[in-house]
């Protein structure tokens, strides 16, 4: 016989998985007061859940363990689960009742079983996602990194509070011979100690992260940046059992952001601060450097691009340069990411001297309405020429984001070379603000509705990854090169567990998954290993003129690469 309630029963599961389904709106208070109300409704005495990093984190007892009803009473356990996910995490949920309660019916225990199921999933995926978003912004050590840092820049331009600030990149001087003297134990010790003080130093202020080994970088208000300079030029540290002090300096690349510096990257703020670093290293009487005529001459560069842009788009300068996507199994090319090569005066103009230049303006929405066309006219060619024309990407920058007739104008550039709309698929890039966001969701869904793909490109090089692919509807998930490890990399690393993790997520939410910057037969047999089987780089090809990747449409082209 059955006790429960049946109306009451999926009036809580349809809350339970309201709440589990709408981040937006996600109150843990809410929804721990829905899981309590199940627990009464089926009289248990206690549920315990349990998420482990790994089999390892499991068997020592390292790991969260989550007790959010508990009503006092002793009870036996009634339901217990234990899940390992593809990435080797482990989720576990027990449930508790007293042995005096009603005996539950077959029914009423397929009930509580879909229900912890449906809890264990939510836990699982929330807490996954919690692991890689420490392993994306936090180095091995704990220090925050420079994806930390570019988040941090990202979201200060976002506030309209970047103007005002100071940037500075240092590096520890003569810190190779620290570690021969004293060992790299307490190098680490020094490090951390100088890191601690700057952190005092600069407050709640701005923001300083790691680059790697003994590399800082940081952003103070202008007022605070004669102290930070101060100290960079030498504090003691205190390291040891005995309280013994080494006096540590640095050398630093210095930029005060202007009120009228047009943000667009973080590597193009990040970039000639580094310079100025390195020019630092080798000076001998000035060890902080800053930067003045470097910003004068990008600013000179900038002019002239913008003046040549109109006429070199008319005159055709822009070509599209195609790069393969091969499937690592068969050695077919399944795809290809569409490029964009400036051919001026018999000589190429290199992509990250004038992309960064038009993505300050609306000059970049022009470009890719030209290499969409481009793309279009050359699948037209191969259809015609009955080729086996696969699924190209085009690259769409941010600056669209706010065009409410932009998959109009798309699918009108389409149309006019009559593609099949499945030959198409647009790549976009993070955004970090919450109207942004909105505007993305929309272009995605106005794409969908005329069936043509989507991917998020450079994921894990953005400051909202797992925020964009939960809260958007892709087809493909690019990842970023960097989160590939070289072949010499243990499985251990961080980079390698970064990739494994990411790879896994994308994988078990059914994302097409395609990796950048593959450049070995070692960096193959990763993807192999971690079932991703679409690969885009050097190893294979590099980008190259239209007619020249016709001949690479034949099927299992690359397969002796595989």
């Amino acid at each position: 016989m059955d006790h429960i309630n049946e109306k009451s029963y999926y009036t809580l599961f349809e809350r339970m998985i309201d709440s589990m389904t709408d981040p937006e709106h996600f109150s843990r208070d809410e929804f721990v007061g829905i899981l309590c109300d199940i627990c009464r409704l089926f009289d248990l005495s206690k549920g315990v859940t349990e998420f482990y990093e790994g089999i390892w984190a499991e068997k020592i007892g390292s790991g969260e363990v989550m007790i959010d009803y508990d009503d006092g009473r002793k009870g036996e356990v009634v339901l217990a689960k234990r899940y390992i996910t593809p990435s080797s995490t482990v989720i576990k949920g027990t449930l508790y009742r007293p042995a005096d309660s009603w005996p539950l019916s077959t029914d009423e225990i397929k009930k509580l079983d879909i229900i912890i199921r449906a809890l264990l999933s939510f836990v699982s995926r929330n807490r996954l996602q919690s692991v890689v978003e420490k392993i994306a912004f936090y180095d091995e050590s704990g220090y925050p990194n420079i994806r930390n840092f570019s988040r941090y820049l990202d979201k200060a331009n976002e506030a309209g509070t970047l103007h005002g600030n100071t940037l500075i990149i240092y590096n520890l001087r003569n810190f190779t011979l620290v570690n021969r003297d004293l060992g790299k134990d307490v190098g680490d010790t020094i490090i951390r100690g100088f890191y601690d003080h700057m952190k005092t130093v600069i407050d709640q202020n701005g923001h300083i992260c790691r680059l790697g080994g003994d590399n800082f970088i940081c952003i103070v208000k202008k007022e605070y940046t004669s102290e930070v300079l101060e100290t960079l030029k030498g504090h003691p540290i205190v390291y040891g059992n005995d309280d013994a002090r080494i006096m540590i300096s640095a050398c630093a690349g210095v930029y005060e952001i202007p009120d009228d510096y047009d943000f667009v990257r973080p590597n193009e703020l990040i970039g000639p601060v580094y310079s100025a670093m390195l020019e630092a290293k080798t000076e001998t009487d000035e060890t902080i450097v800053h930067v003045t005529q470097k910003h004068s001459s990008d600013k000179e560069k900038i002019q002239r691009i913008r003046s040549v842009f109109p006429d070199s788009l008319a005159k055709n300068e822009f070509k599209a340069f195609y790069q393969p996507k091969v499937d690592i199994n068969s050695g077919n090319t399944v795809g290809a990411e569409a490029l964009c090569r400036w051919k001026r005066k018999n000589s190429f103009i290199l992509p990250g001297d004038f992309i960064p230049v038009l993505e300050q303006n609306k000059d970049i929405c022009r470009l890719d309405f030209k290499m969409l066309e481009t793309v279009c006219h050359d699948i037209r060619k191969w259809l015609d020429d009955e080729k086996p024309a696969p699924r190209v990407s085009v690259n769409l920058s941010r600056k669209h984001l706010l065009d409410v007739d932009l998959v109009e104008n798309l699918v009108k550039i389409i149309d006019e070379e009559k593609i099949p709309h499945h030959l198409i698929e647009f790549e976009f890039t993070e955004t970090t603000s919450d109207t942004g966001m909105l505007h993305l969701r929309r272009i995605v869904d106005e794409l969908h509705a005329y069936g043509i793909a989507v991917a998020v490109d450079d994921f894990g090089m953005g400051y909202s990854s797992l925020n964009l692919i939960r809260e958007i509807k892709w087809d493909v998930l690019k990842l970023d090169k960097d989160f590939l490890p070289d072949d010499d990399e243990p499985e251990n690393s961080v980079t390698s567990t970064m990739y494994r993790h990411v790879a896994s997520m994308a994988h078990d939410i059914g994302l097409e998954t395609v990796t950048e910057g593959v450049e070995t037969k070692g960096q193959v047999e990763t993807l192999r290993r971690n079932k991703c089987t679409i690969a885009q780089g050097f190893y294979f090809d590099k980008p190259m003129i239209a007619d020249e990747f016709e001949t690479r449409m034949s099927e299992g082209y690359y397969k002796s690469l595989c």
